[in-house]
Protein backbone atom coordinates (compact mmCIF):
# COMPACT_ATOMS: atom_id res chain seq x y z
CA UNK A 1 0.00 0.00 0.00
CA UNK A 2 1.27 2.99 -0.92
CA UNK A 3 0.66 6.21 0.81
CA UNK A 4 -0.07 8.78 -0.33
CA UNK A 5 1.04 12.46 0.29
CA UNK A 6 -1.44 15.02 1.98
CA UNK A 7 -1.04 17.98 0.00
CA UNK A 8 -2.92 21.37 0.92
CA UNK A 9 -3.02 23.94 -1.28
CA UNK A 10 -3.55 27.50 -0.86
CA UNK A 11 -4.57 29.75 -3.94
CA UNK A 12 -4.72 33.43 -2.80
CA UNK A 13 -5.94 34.68 -5.70
CA UNK A 14 -9.90 36.49 -5.22
CA UNK A 15 -11.18 36.11 -8.09
CA UNK A 16 -12.09 33.59 -10.63
CA UNK A 17 -10.57 32.65 -13.26
CA UNK A 18 -7.24 33.60 -12.05
CA UNK A 19 -3.49 33.40 -12.57
CA UNK A 20 -2.87 32.54 -9.17
CA UNK A 21 -5.06 29.69 -9.31
CA UNK A 22 -3.36 28.15 -12.86
CA UNK A 23 0.08 28.28 -11.41
CA UNK A 24 -0.59 26.32 -8.08
CA UNK A 25 -2.80 23.88 -10.26
CA UNK A 26 0.50 23.33 -12.73
CA UNK A 27 2.66 22.74 -9.42
CA UNK A 28 -0.25 20.22 -8.43
CA UNK A 29 0.29 18.67 -11.46
CA UNK A 30 4.17 18.63 -11.71
CA UNK A 31 3.65 17.12 -7.75
CA UNK A 32 1.26 14.49 -8.87
CA UNK A 33 3.65 13.32 -11.46
CA UNK A 34 6.36 12.96 -9.18
CA UNK A 35 4.82 11.38 -6.15
CA UNK A 36 1.61 9.97 -4.93
CA UNK A 37 -0.39 12.64 -3.63
CA UNK A 38 -3.94 13.45 -2.34
CA UNK A 39 -5.08 17.17 -2.75
CA UNK A 40 -7.53 19.71 -1.39
CA UNK A 41 -7.45 23.42 -2.72
CA UNK A 42 -8.59 25.98 -0.79
CA UNK A 43 -9.65 29.29 -2.92
CA UNK A 44 -9.33 32.42 -0.67
CA UNK A 45 -12.19 33.97 -3.17
CA UNK A 46 -14.29 31.00 -2.49
CA UNK A 47 -14.17 30.93 1.70
CA UNK A 48 -13.45 35.09 2.37
CA UNK A 49 -16.45 35.95 2.50
CA UNK A 50 -16.88 33.52 5.50
CA UNK A 51 -13.94 34.70 7.69
CA UNK A 52 -13.23 38.43 6.57
CA UNK A 53 -15.33 39.46 9.40
CA UNK A 54 -13.96 37.25 11.88
CA UNK A 55 -11.32 38.32 14.44
CA UNK A 56 -10.90 35.02 16.73
CA UNK A 57 -11.22 31.88 15.63
CA UNK A 58 -13.89 30.76 17.31
CA UNK A 59 -15.71 33.18 15.29
CA UNK A 60 -15.34 31.05 11.83
CA UNK A 61 -17.58 28.37 10.39
CA UNK A 62 -16.92 25.20 10.36
CA UNK A 63 -15.85 25.04 6.34
CA UNK A 64 -13.51 27.74 7.23
CA UNK A 65 -12.30 25.56 10.63
CA UNK A 66 -12.37 22.10 8.13
CA UNK A 67 -10.16 24.39 5.95
CA UNK A 68 -7.91 25.41 8.99
CA UNK A 69 -7.40 22.17 10.36
CA UNK A 70 -6.35 21.15 6.72
CA UNK A 71 -3.42 23.36 6.84
CA UNK A 72 -2.56 22.60 9.92
CA UNK A 73 -2.33 18.97 9.50
CA UNK A 74 -0.87 18.69 5.59
CA UNK A 75 2.17 16.72 4.55
CA UNK A 76 2.90 19.58 2.33
CA UNK A 77 1.86 23.23 1.85
CA UNK A 78 1.28 25.03 -1.54
CA UNK A 79 0.55 28.21 -1.08
CA UNK A 80 0.50 31.17 -3.87
CA UNK A 81 -1.00 35.14 -3.79
CA UNK A 82 -1.33 37.06 -6.02
CA UNK A 83 1.13 40.62 -5.27
CA UNK A 84 -0.85 43.91 -4.24
CA UNK A 85 1.26 46.67 -3.04
CA UNK A 86 4.74 45.00 -2.84
CA UNK A 87 2.82 42.09 -0.65
CA UNK A 88 0.53 39.00 -0.53
CA UNK A 89 -2.86 40.40 -0.07
CA UNK A 90 -4.30 40.68 3.25
CA UNK A 91 -6.83 38.08 3.43
CA UNK A 92 -4.16 35.63 2.34
CA UNK A 93 -2.41 37.29 6.00
CA UNK A 94 -5.70 36.84 7.46
CA UNK A 95 -6.30 33.60 7.13
CA UNK A 96 -3.18 32.59 8.09
CA UNK A 97 -3.41 34.43 11.24
CA UNK A 98 -5.87 31.61 12.50
CA UNK A 99 -3.39 28.80 11.53
CA UNK A 100 -2.03 27.48 15.16
CA UNK A 101 1.82 28.63 15.59
CA UNK A 102 3.11 25.46 16.49
CA UNK A 103 1.15 23.88 13.65
CA UNK A 104 3.53 23.82 11.19
CA UNK A 105 6.62 23.43 12.63
CA UNK A 106 9.04 20.64 10.02
CA UNK A 107 6.45 21.16 7.47
CA UNK A 108 7.34 21.39 3.65
CA UNK A 109 6.12 24.75 1.85
CA UNK A 110 6.16 25.35 -1.34
CA UNK A 111 5.56 29.53 -2.07
CA UNK A 112 4.73 31.09 -5.03
CA UNK A 113 3.65 34.17 -6.31
CA UNK A 114 2.16 36.38 -9.45
CA UNK A 115 2.79 39.60 -10.33
CA UNK A 116 2.14 42.36 -13.02
CA UNK A 117 5.46 42.61 -13.62
CA UNK A 118 8.69 41.63 -11.99
CA UNK A 119 9.61 43.82 -10.18
CA UNK A 120 7.37 41.98 -7.50
CA UNK A 121 9.50 38.86 -7.93
CA UNK A 122 10.99 39.22 -4.74
CA UNK A 123 7.47 38.88 -2.60
CA UNK A 124 8.90 35.08 -2.34
CA UNK A 125 11.28 35.98 -0.44
CA UNK A 126 10.91 39.81 1.37
CA UNK A 127 7.21 38.12 2.63
CA UNK A 128 5.94 34.67 1.80
CA UNK A 129 9.13 32.99 2.97
CA UNK A 130 9.80 35.22 6.49
CA UNK A 131 6.07 34.59 7.42
CA UNK A 132 6.73 30.61 6.64
CA UNK A 133 10.05 31.55 9.17
CA UNK A 134 7.45 32.33 11.42
CA UNK A 135 5.93 29.19 11.83
CA UNK A 136 9.12 27.38 11.74
CA UNK A 137 7.96 25.51 8.21
CA UNK A 138 10.56 23.79 6.33
CA UNK A 139 10.04 26.54 2.97
CA UNK A 140 11.39 24.46 0.07
CA UNK A 141 14.16 25.72 -1.61
CA UNK A 142 13.02 27.14 -4.76
CA UNK A 143 9.86 29.39 -5.20
CA UNK A 144 7.63 30.17 -8.02
CA UNK A 145 7.01 33.83 -9.33
CA UNK A 146 5.26 34.28 -12.43
CA UNK A 147 3.91 37.64 -14.51
CA UNK A 148 1.09 37.95 -16.47
CA UNK A 149 3.43 37.06 -19.70
CA UNK A 150 3.58 33.79 -18.17
CA UNK A 151 0.06 32.72 -19.18
CA UNK A 152 -2.02 32.25 -22.43
CA UNK A 153 -5.22 33.33 -20.60
CA UNK A 154 -5.36 31.49 -17.56
CA UNK A 155 -3.14 29.12 -18.64
CA UNK A 156 0.87 28.72 -18.46
CA UNK A 157 2.38 29.16 -21.29
CA UNK A 158 5.71 30.48 -21.07
CA UNK A 159 8.61 27.42 -21.28
CA UNK A 160 10.98 29.13 -18.56
CA UNK A 161 7.94 28.99 -16.36
CA UNK A 162 7.25 25.40 -16.84
CA UNK A 163 10.85 24.71 -16.52
CA UNK A 164 10.90 26.29 -13.69
CA UNK A 165 8.45 24.53 -12.05
CA UNK A 166 9.74 21.34 -13.13
CA UNK A 167 13.26 22.86 -11.29
CA UNK A 168 11.14 23.47 -8.43
CA UNK A 169 9.31 20.45 -7.95
CA UNK A 170 12.64 17.97 -8.51
CA UNK A 171 14.20 20.06 -5.60
CA UNK A 172 11.41 19.60 -3.30
CA UNK A 173 11.14 16.08 -4.28
CA UNK A 174 14.03 14.50 -1.51
CA UNK A 175 12.10 16.81 1.35
CA UNK A 176 8.90 14.45 0.32
CA UNK A 177 9.87 11.44 0.04
CA UNK A 178 11.56 12.07 3.82
CA UNK A 179 7.90 12.79 4.94
CA UNK A 180 6.48 9.91 2.87
CA UNK A 181 9.58 7.40 4.41
CA UNK A 182 8.33 7.23 8.13
CA UNK A 183 4.91 6.45 6.68
CA UNK A 184 6.28 3.87 4.58
CA UNK A 185 8.57 2.06 7.17
CA UNK A 186 5.58 1.46 9.76
CA UNK A 187 3.49 0.27 7.00
CA UNK A 188 6.16 -2.49 5.91
CA UNK A 189 6.90 -3.22 9.53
Amino acid sequence: MVKKLNVVAVSGGLQRPSRTLALVEELLVALGEALPINVRLIELGEIAPQFAGAVQRKQLPASVEADLAAIETADLLVVASPVYRASYTGLFKHLFDFVHHESLIGVPVLLAATGGSERHALVIDHQLRPLFAFFQADVLPIGIYATEKDFDGYSVSDSALQERIALAVARAVPHLKNVLAPAAALASA
